[in-house]
């Protein structure tokens, strides 16, 4: 059973209740938007954007956005990679999916790598967002990334099966 018990502007709280082995369970979850997260990498260098998440602090961030009602997660990729960085890339391959935050939250991260991507123009931010767009070489990033420069759940969780998978690590 699903009941809200509290109403947001942005993510509103409902309570789940359901019977696990005969006994009652009761959970009060967050529900927000799934994400689309992109890596993209070429010639060593990924494409990281530079965010200010206050009240938090600026971290560095791979592309990433909500997927809007009626989009396809691959859509967000596409959309959300050409708005934060100008880029479009030609090819997304899903490779990780994943909860921000299983215990209390519905959100469900969604990972692409950008294939055949380049620049095409600026990027188109949303009221509100604080973006850079750098360059970086993927070995720093890692560097950054376990030296705890790299703060982001969304951004350690993909770089890190990212570089399990293609071997850049052992």
């Amino acid at each position: 059973m699903k009941r809200r018990i509290l109403k947001s502007k942005k993510f509103p709280i409902y309570n789940y209740s359901t019977k696990i082995n005969n006994q009652s369970v009761s959970r009060d979850i967050i529900e927000r938007p799934n994400i689309a997260a992109i890596i993209a990498v070429k010639n060593s260098q990924v494409l990281v954007v530079r965010c200010n998440r206050f009240p938090n602090g600026v971290d560095i961030e791979i592309p990433s956005g909500n997927i809007e009602k009626g989009e396809k997660p691959i859509e967000t990729a596409f959309r959300e990679f050409r708005e934060e960085t100008g880029y479009v890339a030609k090819k997304m391959i899903p490779f990780l999916k994943f909860y921000t935050s299983i215990g209390y939250s519905t959100q469900t991260v969604n990972c692409f790598i950008a294939e055949e991507f380049e620049l095409t123009g600026k990027p188109k931010l949303d009221s509100g967002e604080f973006l850079t767009v750098k360059k970086l070489d993927f070995n720093e990033l890692l560097k950054m990334i376990l030296s705890g420069k790299i703060i982001d759940s969304i951004t350690i969780s993909a770089v890190l099966t990212y570089a399990l998978k293609k071997k850049l690590v052992n």
